[in-house]
């Protein structure tokens, strides 16, 4: 198991606690438990109780909830870095989604009861709470607006340009994709099919470049697709 330092180090780079100080990560590193997942695993269940948060330290968690027709919708994946189940853990409510490992993942687990007890001694954390659920509101605003309004193409470009996580408009960066297409389908909201005819014209217009899981992005040319009106 890694060294709570190791651990305080990592959660300097999730959203919910990244803008606390380092002495602050310290100890809620010092508080969490390991937890290790096979892959296929339910970590927990739409409508489950369990409210722990979940630090993903290798691995990766598909974060789904199924329609009515059978049909999955996934809002994310949590890769190594990611923490997921916060919502629970804030609200006290049941679980809004499966969280399912696709890889053989490692996670630190921060149980409610710590969590809560750091909010109310530490207005600091209570501050990136609510940070935390203002970016999340702005990011699930946003991606329901990608799957109504915008073409596939335009939500691969977003998708891509936040897995970059570069904005030099003269650069290339790359990425090992690390999913199936039809894991990258449900992310986006379409099909299979239709995510890989878009893949093509990505390709086609040189925004990015295909070499087996690897991902090699145009920055700018992504950026004008990511822009393009409905």
């Amino acid at each position: 198991m890694a060294p709570s330092t190791t651990i305080a180090a990592i959660l300097a780079k999730t959203a919910l606690f990244g803008s606390l100080a380092s002495p602050d990560r310290q100890v809620i590193a010092d508080q969490m438990r390991r937890g290790a997942f096979k892959q296929g695993q339910t970590i927990f269940a739409r409508g489950d109780p369990s409210r722990d948060i979940y630090l993903v330290v290798e691995g990766s968690v598909r974060l789904s909830v199924f329609s009515s027709d059978g049909r999955t919708l996934s809002f994310k994946h949590a890769n190594a870095g990611d923490t997921f189940g916060e919502i629970a853990c804030l609200d006290g409510g049941p679980r809004s989604a499966d969280a399912i490992a696709i890889a053989r993942t490692e996670t630190m687990i921060l149980p409610q009861a710590r969590f809560n007890s750091l909010i109310e001694t530490n207005p600091r954390v209570a501050r990136a709470a609510i940070s935390f659920l203002c970016q999340r509101l702005r990011e699930t605003s946003a991606q329901s607006e990608a799957i109504a309004l915008h073409p596939i193409e335009t939500r691969l470009a977003r998708f891509f340009l936040s897995r970059c996580r570069y904005r030099d408009p003269g650069g290339k960066p790359s990425f090992d994709l690390g999913m199936s297409q039809t894991e990258l389908a449900l992310l986006v909201g379409a099909s299979r099919q239709k995510v890989n005819a878009a893949l093509a014209v990505l390709e086609n217009t040189g925004a990015v470049k295909r070499s087996g899981a690897l991902i090699v992005c145009n920055v700018a040319k992504l950026q004008r697709v990511a822009a393009s009106a409905p």
